[in-house]
């Protein structure tokens, strides 16, 4: 919002002490991320921005800071919010309250379900939420030609979003491989947004690869999952965003990367993290405690989080406690635990006053999953070699192994083999434009009988089912299509567990506390079945995606990622 001569006159006189602040947070301490001291002194905030710093000041509204610290409201850096299985506003009602102040998102999800339908409802939510949402324009819809998505956009279809003012630019490029094979309209929405801010995506990339894909003006990277690989793109000026969700959960091998010399260049996000995650564990403070845990300097990991965050995303105007900055402010019992004590944002207390008049959105894609009944004959898996290529899980990455195991036949047909924790795996064409099934199977999952099928399959969000037997594996999915899209957790012929998601296949239209509440069921019901896996229905949900190593499988069959090809049946 511009400035005018008197707001300027209003900010001097506050600053001066000539008339008292609008705001004065006082008797408190507060941390300096440029020089990394715990500093004492008042913070006079004039409307919407710190006027004073390290003075004593009297205020209109004063807040007594003793015992508390203070620190710049936190960052996130990158963020899928329908992985939370929310709308934006119920997204907002969560996370700011814990200090997320701002908020950098890829509504990529929706897009490749609706294209600029679902585009254009995240730019709508985003000018409507107390915290700050930023939209980044979805580069990869689809990611790849490996599978079958909803909805296409191209350059023009991107262009003409630009110079919205919640967009701050282009969203992680996924397609690295179309980059490095130069494929036109690849290179056209790079383009596009030359000069511009460009999220990438470059898992395992290396040497002149990486240098290519950094040529191109591609930013940061929030795959990095070794320090080797972050000090290798540190070192070739990429910022490295360190990502802790539901599933990726690589802030325990990245914390030893954050020092004096990396944190100007370092950033945290959450990427996709439900709000049973957020109510046990935390948001961006979560990611915050984690890393001081561990040891890394608490000085730079609040710097990574706030101010090198935004100076990142060419946000000059937040991250400092400073006079000229934004009043986004996080108040803590506990520096070293991120215990948020309150949190104010463009100099208001947050409360659930903060979230009444927000203008209503109206909910997009509520028939999105067009998909007749399956059959168990649709899950059949006609018998082929001996040995198959079987997708390995690895618990908390999204990385999976390409594995080569000798696959059970049963008259003419392979099947699973529970007993080895070989369960089958089958993604369904969601989008009405044609009716792909990919099969294949998987190891990881180890329950020995039941399924669980989920209409959130990054990045087409086709439905994805895994299971011991093809009845309930049908059942799973014919639930799905009946609540237009969700998880379903089925046993022995019966749903034992469910979450409706009608909004895209993606989103729930209750608040955000209903649905922490029904993943608390959910995830229950599936640790009955015997599955070990913390977020099963989120690592399930990654399975599709084609742009991930190392094995992979979409409707259209099993993809070797490496190779970037389908593999023949």
């Amino acid at each position: 919002m511009a400035v005018s001569r008197d707001d300027l006159k209003t900010r001097i006189g506050q600053a001066l002490g000539e008339a008292k602040a609008d705001l004065v947070i006082k008797n408190t301490r507060f941390l300096n991320v440029v020089t990394g001291e715990i500093a004492e002194g008042d913070i006079a905030v004039c409307g919407e921005v710190i006027v004073g710093t390290y003075e004593s000041y009297d205020g209109v509204e004063e807040i007594d800071g003793r015992g508390l610290t203070v620190v710049p409201g936190f960052i996130d850096t990158h963020v899928h919010c329908e992985s939370t299985c929310v709308t934006p506003q119920e997204f907002d009602r969560c996370v700011l309250p814990r200090g997320t102040t701002t908020a950098i998102c890829d509504p990529h999800e929706i897009c490749n379900v609706l294209g600029e339908r679902g585009l254009r409802y995240f730019l709508d939510s985003a000018g409507g939420t107390t915290l700050d949402l930023f939209v980044q324009l979805s580069s990869c819809v689809p990611a790849t030609e490996l599978e079958t998505s909803g909805a296409r956009l191209e350059a023009p279809d991107l262009i003409r979003h630009m110079d919205h003012p919640r967009v701050l630019g282009l969203a992680e490029f996924m397609n690295f491989p179309g980059v490095f094979h130069k494929v036109d309209g690849v290179l056209d929405k790079l383009a596009a947004f030359d000069g511009r801010h460009i999220d990438g995506h470059a898992p395992l990339v290396t040497g002149k690869e990486l240098n290519a894909y950094l040529s191109c003006g591609i930013r940061n990277c929030h795959e990095t999952t070794s320090a080797a690989e972050a000090m290798e793109k540190l070192r070739k000026g990429m910022q490295v965003l360190i990502r802790d969700g539901s599933v990726s959960k690589d802030v325990h091998a990245l914390a030893e990367v954050i020092n004096p010399e990396t944190s100007p260049f370092l950033g945290f996000c959450t990427d996709d993290r439900n709000p049973l995650d957020i109510a046990e564990e935390g948001h961006m403070d979560h990611l915050i405690r984690s890393a001081i845990r561990l040891g890394a300097p608490v000085a730079h990991v609040y710097r990574a989080a706030t101010w090198s965050a935004a100076r990142g995303f060419r946000l000059y105007d937040r991250g400092l406690v400073a006079p000229g900055h934004r009043a986004d402010l996080v108040l803590l019992d506990d520096l070293e635990d991120c215990a948020v004590n309150r949190v104010i944002r463009n100099g208001k207390v947050v409360g659930p006053h903060s979230f009444d008049g927000r203008p209503a959105v109206t909910p997009v894609g509520l028939e999105s999953v067009k998909l007749d009944p399956v059959a168990e004959e649709d899950f059949a898996v006609p018998a082929g070699g001996s040995v198959q290529s079987v997708i390995g899980l690895e618990p908390g990455r999204i990385l999976t192994e390409h594995r080569r195991i000798e696959v059970p036949v049963v008259a003419g047909r392979m099947v699973a083999d529970p007993s080895r924790d070989l369960l089958k795996i089958c993604v369904f064409a969601r989008h009405g434009s044609n009716r792909n099934i990919g099969r294949g199977f998987v190891q990881g999952f180890g329950f020995a009988e039941g399924a669980l099928a989920s209409s959130v399959g990054h990045d087409s969000h086709n439905i994805c089912v895994v299971g011991a037997g093809d009845s309930d594996m049908r059942i799973a999915v014919n639930r799905l299509i009946e609540l237009q899209g969700g998880f379903v957790a089925v046993r022995n012929g019966r749903v034992v567990g469910e979450l409706a998601l009608p909004l895209a296949g993606l989103m729930s239209l209750e608040p955000f506390e209903t649905v922490e509440a029904k993943l608390r069921s959910l995830r229950a019901a599936v640790r009955a079945m015997g599955c070990p896996l913390a977020e099963p229905f989120l690592q399930l949900a990654f399975l599709p995606l084609p742009v991930i190593p190392h094995l992979k499988i979409t409707d259209r069959g099993m993809v070797d990622v490496d190779r970037f090809e389908l593999i023949a049946a």
